[in-house]
């Protein structure tokens, strides 16, 4: 990784205004001394997205996303740290150093563009075979499939070929030794064969990234031949969890949402077709990854995954993943058939796109889903699905989203609306996540809502707050508390560095997020020190408030000193205990 020295850091941070960046992504309004908007990373109709310009850092108070210029340009792009602090340089006209490499990263860096090559020249090579008298077979599938030469073209599909290792002779003329044909995940070792090509008799795929460079294959057998779909194991620079087939193309389209389908063949009858937003994942799952990497281009999901069993349950798992990615997501019924290839043979283009109009809120097409799991002419059945149906309503946060779902559900189920709210209102805390489906439908609840801050907890977050806004605050605070009095972990690590930051002159809330934004941790160090401060009226009220954090956050350092097992008498640490709560009576915050 790329690493810039903590100065240069600053110089770019400090050139990249906070509210001007994120003003050109989430529309800001002022109120007071920060400035408001909608939260990028979540959905909610009231902006609790809060941007500081006194510490050039942003929290939001709904989803606990939060840090400095640097770590919003990383959550929003999808970015590493290395490559926002470039982005932020670009963006301020600041020249970056070169790195001087070591002998061993130029190594590394040579061995990667050689496995990039050996995939470009092993796309040419089956790209060839296809059109040769051999690939008749693989050519006339394609054909058969309705897809045309300028098609094939464009995705670069080829054919692998019979014989058992024409691919790894063909690269070898070409220059590459064994051990990069290997990297490349195109071939197969064995004591008995040798070294023999990865994929036989198939249809070729073309794996490529964003920038339309080729990483990996999938192949497609001809004939008998299991399995029926085979990729390239992932490699150096293949890593399917974190790409998609046809966004190297879907990323330029002007529509406002992504098509997420399941197959090669999808996309590319999709794109023919003249839907150029489709994308699908690549023999695996939907993933959070694969989320995280849609949102840098759209706000809007539309899943077309197959009408079967296994495709709609594929969408069950898909929509919980949206959601926690912040995209909005709706599921496009292609029945009567199974996926959208034969869809638009059978019904044409214009019919297709009525059906991604007209795709189904994602929360009904859960409920639906659900309900084919119960006998909704059983009144205890009945009952059950409704039960369910509440849980999932309470999983939604925000209020007026959640209020306008309790409306929309008990009028499609004709439920009383005022005995839906009550089962709503009364679904534990524990209960209230959008899990993952079993077998039967019923959600696992496999993740629980984030726990409450415990009173101690809180105390801690709500006084670090208060220090970082102020010095004179942190002055009278550290007669009382010192680094040791917070609990181990960020909340001390945060602590530790406010303390030495004023101690040298140059404490800086930014700073501290930049730290953690290079370790990915900015959302949780965020969380603890943007705690919601609420309006003090008086100068008195202000003291007294300081003043009951101060010895709560006191006394809780005294109680995990008394049960920690640290070898010290226990009649000594029970007579320092004693003393030390006598003088907690005397703390008074003066500012």
């Amino acid at each position: 990784m790329v690493r810039y020295n903590s100065e240069l850091i600053d110089e770019i941070r400090a050139a990249n205004n906070i509210v001007d960046v994120i003003g050109s992504a989430v529309k800001l309004k002022r109120s007071g001394a920060n400035y408001f908007g909608l939260c990028p990373f979540h959905n909610e109709k009231t902006g609790s997205f809060c941007v500081n310009p006194d510490r050039q850092t942003y929290h939001c108070f709904g989803c606990d996303k939060g840090g400095n210029v640097i770590s919003f340009v990383m959550d929003y792009e999808n970015y590493s740290f290395p490559e926002a602090v470039k982005y932020l340089a670009d963006r301020a006209g600041i020249i970056l150093p070169e790195k001087e490499e070591t002998a061993e990263e130029k190594e590394a860096a040579s061995f990667r563009s050689r496995i990039m090559e050996c995939l470009k020249q092993a796309a040419v090579f089956y790209y060839h075979r296809l059109y040769s008298p051999e690939g008749k077979h693989g050519l006339d599938y394609l054909k058969g499939r309705g897809l045309t030469d300028e098609t094939i073209k464009s995705f670069g599909l080829g054919y692998s070929g019979k014989g058992f290792d024409q691919a790894v002779s063909y690269l070898r003329s070409k220059g590459f030794d064994d051990k990069v044909i290997q990297a490349a995940g195109l071939c197969n070792i064995s004591e008995k064969h040798g070294m023999t090509d990865r994929f036989f008799n198939r249809v070729m795929f073309p794996i490529m990234d964003i920038n339309s460079r080729v990483i990996g294959f999938g192949g497609r057998v001809m004939g008998e031949g299991e399995p029926k779909y085979l990729n390239s194991p992932e490699t150096q620079v293949f890593d399917k969890s974190r790409n998609m087939y046809g966004l190297n193309i879907a990323r330029r389209s002007r529509k406002p949402y992504r098509i997420v389908c399941e197959g090669y063949m999808d996309v590319i009858s999709m794109h023919q077709a003249g839907f150029t937003e489709a994308v699908a994942s690549l023999g695996t799952a939907f993933t959070s990854g694969h989320a995280s990497l849609l949102r840098r281009y759209t706000k809007d999901v539309r899943l077309t995954y197959d009408s079967d069993g296994a495709g709609q349950k594929a969408a069950m798992r898909a929509i919980p993943i949206c959601r926690s990615a912040s995209l909005s997501t709706k599921v496009v019924h292609l029945d009567p058939y199974k996926d959208p290839d034969e869809f638009i043979k059978a019904l044409g283009s214009d019919e297709f796109e009525k059906r991604v109009k007209d795709a189904e809120n994602s929360f009904f097409f859960v409920l639906s889903y659900i309900e084919r799991s119960f006998d909704m002419s059983d009144p205890g059945e009945r009952t059950a699905f409704q039960n369910e149906a509440a849980g999932r309503l309470a999983s939604i946060d925000d209020e007026l989203e959640r209020d306008n779902y309790i409306s929309a559900v008990a009028a499609k189920y004709a439920i009383r609306e005022d005995a839906l709210r009550r089962a709503v209102a009364s679904v534990p805390a524990e209960k209230t996540s959008v899990g993952i489906p079993d077998e039967k439908g019923i959600s696992t609840q496999s993740q629980a809502r984030k726990n409450k801050d415990d009173g101690a907890e809180k105390a801690q977050k709500l006084l670090i707050t208060w220090m970082t806004d102020d010095k004179e605050i942190f002055d009278a605070v550290r007669q009382y508390i010192s680094v040791e009095d917070f609990s181990e972990g960020m909340i001390r690590e945060i602590a530790a560095m406010i303390y030495e930051g004023y101690e040298k002159g140059n404490m800086s809330t930014a700073d501290i997020m930049t730290r953690f934004a290079m370790e990915d941790r900015s959302d949780e160090a965020s969380a603890v020190i943007n705690k919601k401060l609420y309006a003090v009226d008086t100068s008195a009220d202000r003291e007294k408030a300081l003043t009951d954090l101060v010895i709560r956050v006191k006394k809780a350092s005294l109680d995990r000193k008394r049960n920690a097992d640290d070898g010290i008498d226990p009649l000594k640490k029970a007579k320092e205990e004693k003393q030390a709560l006598t003088e907690l009576k005397k703390i008074r915050i003066k500012i």
